[in-house]
């Protein structure tokens, strides 16, 4: 396993893998260094194997506080080309946790403002504490949300997106989860058992088939209905209806026992 200096990447035998932001220092706070370790700990998930599913998760107080000042008073020095190397990075980031195979869950406590939204946007599930803050902030400093709007816009609607990122207004977990941001928020004592609740209910379920339906369901996308799209559902289902985890998880509903990868 690679060794990082600001995560830390646990996967466990049952095939549950969580990547924690480490720089509690530092509030979690993004830097060219981390992004690039994100990139690998996410190269690392893909070719692991053996992974059902990623919780991202930060250590300390907060999820994320976004950018690191330091690292932003570097950018204000670079020319235009060193910055859009810097962008390209993020986005290969936020393009690979959107694209990654295996479900993600993202849990929030804390704070979490500029491209942590991004981060937690593009995970397919996220939780969090209702004393949560959560903010696109970037216009406070006279920067805009580029790279990260469109994994928002997808997570809480264009109307939305328009208001937070223009206004940089915080707002709560609870309102988050209003959003869709969030599919549920918890007091913060309760944030751990929690996260055990839902990664237990996500071992009950098929490996390949949740892969599948991340598939399924990107192709799907708005849900505009075509041809292409007909023939792509049809031919989703005989695919997976005759693949070993199809076969396997039809026997054991049948014959009335549990299927092979709830026995792990």
């Amino acid at each position: 396993m690679t060794d990082f200096n600001t995560l830390q990447l646990d996967i466990a035998d049952n095939g549950i893998a969580t990547l924690w932001l480490n720089r509690p220092d530092k509030n979690n706070a993004f830097n060219a260094g981390m992004i690039r370790e994100l990139i690998l700990a996410l190269d690392a998930v893909k070719a692991h194997g053996k992974v059902r599913f990623l919780v991202l998760r930060g250590r300390g107080r907060h999820f994320s506080a976004g950018a690191d000042l330091a690292w932003m008073q570097e950018s204000a020095q670079l020319d235009y080309a060193a910055n859009l190397d810097d962008a390209r990075e993020l986005a290969e980031l936020m393009y690979n946790l959107y694209h990654l195979k295996v479900p993600t869950l993202a849990v929030v406590q804390g704070a979490a403002f500029g491209g942590a939204l991004g981060l937690i946007s593009c995970c397919d599930m996220a939780i969090g504490a209702v004393d949560a803050q959560f903010c696109l902030s970037e216009v406070r400093i006279g920067l805009a949300p580029a790279v990260i709007s469109p994994f928002v816009v997808q997570a809480i609607g264009e109307r939305a997106a328009r208001r937070y990122a223009l206004t940089a207004e915080r707002f709560s977990g609870e309102r988050a989860r209003e959003l869709g941001l969030l599919a549920e928020c918890y007091p913060a004592e309760e944030l751990d058992q929690a996260v055990e609740a839902w990664t237990a209910n996500l071992l009950q379920n098929s490996p390949q088939g949740m892969s599948a339906t991340k598939d399924l369901l990107r192709e799907v996308g708005s849900g505009a209905l075509s041809p292409n799209l007909r023939r792509y559902t049809e031919s989703a289902i005989a695919r997976i209806r005759v693949s070993p985890e199809g076969q396997e998880g039809l026997r054991a509903f049948l014959e009335k026992r549990k299927p092979s990868w709830q026995e792990q």
